[in-house]
């Protein structure tokens, strides 16, 4: 494993960490504790020590089974990402609660479903620019930063992107944007990149693999399950997305390396990517995409 350090942060971030939105059950799959023991076993293993979760993936499920596998192991070894803003009403249902109280009362939320005294890392989770802009939010995120609570503020932008919060994020405390970054979506390098040189933010790459679509396990044809978040993008999207996909891999994948290695190595090799969180439902998925931090001597075009 190879590590960068996350902009201002000061952290030492795996260049490939694990995303954990699957663990809230809308990715066609509803995980034991065993599951999830054995996913970050193999994590700690290849050297990983960043895990990425939202307060609204199950109604804090993802969390609670993090913070199962935490009371048991090493607390310190990890580098724990979660985010506020939104209250799960069901699969693909969100409700805003960005509000000053709303967000302390999720702060302890998270806290106490991640068994932890600390996050290394929360984030303002795919909010409008008003509710990012509110100065009550401020000050509550200043007092748990103070508090120790939260070490570290970061912006997990929504996916169409906003300027404006790239913008304000150094001057109003955060250290950290999440972004959607991928080899079928670019807009981060013209929209984001720009923001995180100058104030010398640590970015965080979401999606990396579109949703899976580019690693060649899925045909333009394939169907997603109903409790699945792919079966929300539309058929013609999906087709899309794979056919491009494989257009992309025929003309760039270096011969011998997998389409999940090289689309995640693709993102890291701008250096302002500290790392990429993609998903993963088994330990051997960990395993590969780990496996994609060796390959950093290897041209990506």
């Amino acid at each position: 494993m190879k590590y960068r350090t996350l902009g201002r942060t000061g952290l030492k971030v795996s260049v490939v960490g694990v995303g954990t939105w699957q663990l809230g059950g809308e990715w066609g799959q509803a995980f034991t504790q065993a599951e999830v023991d054995a996913i970050l076993d193999r994590a700690g293993e290849c050297g990983i020590n960043l895990i990425d979760t939202a307060e609204c993936y199950g109604d804090h499920l993802s969390e609670r089974l993090i913070g199962d596998y935490l009371s048991r192991h090493d607390r310190d070894r990890w580098i724990i990402a979660t985010k506020f803003g939104h209250g799960f009403d069901g699969f693909m249902a969100r409700a805003d609660r960005f509000g000053a109280e709303d967000v302390r009362t999720q702060l302890i939320a998270s806290l106490r479903a991640l068994r932890t005294d600390r996050i290394d890392i929360y984030q303002f989770h795919s909010g409008s620019d008003e509710a990012f802009l509110d100065d009550g939010l401020k000050r509550v995120l200043e007092d748990a930063r103070q508090s120790g609570m939260v070490r570290n503020l970061g912006v997990s932008i929504r996916g169409a992107g906003s300027e404006v919060q790239a913008r304000e994020a150094f001057g109003r405390g955060y250290g950290v944007l999440q972004v959607v970054y991928n080899r079928l979506d670019l807009r981060a390098e013209s929209e984001i990149f720009p923001h995180a040189r100058r104030y010398g933010l640590g970015i965080l790459a979401r999606v990396p693999l579109a949703s899976g679509l580019l690693t060649g396990k899925y045909e333009a044809w394939d169907k997603f399950g109903p409790d699945d978040y792919r079966s929300t993008l539309g058929a013609e999207e999906i087709a899309r997305r794979v056919r491009e996909a494989e257009r992309l891999a025929d003309e760039e994948l270096p011969l011998g390396i997998s389409r999940t290695r090289w689309a995640l190595a693709w993102c890291l090799r701008d250096p302002v990517v500290a790392a990429v969180i993609p998903g993963a439902k088994s330990p051997e998925q960990v395993a590969e995409n780990a496996s994609a931090a060796d390959l950093f001597s290897v041209k990506m075009p």
